[in-house]
């Protein structure tokens, strides 16, 4: 398998080579000397990689990513809190069941300084 058959496999996987050396039970290091023709996969790894062809991606295990939290000005910018504070100030039902959930939750002006 030459290097580019293993860019072309991440491609069609859309994985990372950190994803795929995952899938493979190797460390990223390797898949990239193999993508550099550094190093050459075994005909076990080649096994295993046509494998993960067949597959697709779903073969790929994902970590979830982490969210980073968004700032304040991002909140304030999405439309769908405004759509929300429209619907709070229209409708004093929606309102009193906002304020009966949001009882359970901290303020976060409450919390201490980081």
């Amino acid at each position: 398998m030459a290097p580019e058959d293993i860019k072309k496999l991440r491609q069609e996987l859309g994985c990372t080579a950190r994803e795929l050396a995952g899938a493979l039970g190797i460390e990223q290091e390797t898949v990239l000397a193999w993508e550099h023709g550094d190093l050459f996969p075994t005909k076990r790894f080649v096994g295993m990689m046509e494998e993960l062809r067949r597959k697709g991606p779903e073969a790929i295990p994902r970590k979830k990513r982490r969210q980073v939290a968004a700032s304040p000005l991002q909140l304030l910018a999405d439309p769908e809190l405004w759509r929300l504070f429209r619907k709070l100030l229209a409708h004093p039902e929606l309102r009193s069941a906002a304020t009966k959930l949001a009882e359970a939750y901290p303020d976060p002006t409450d919390a201490a300084p980081p």
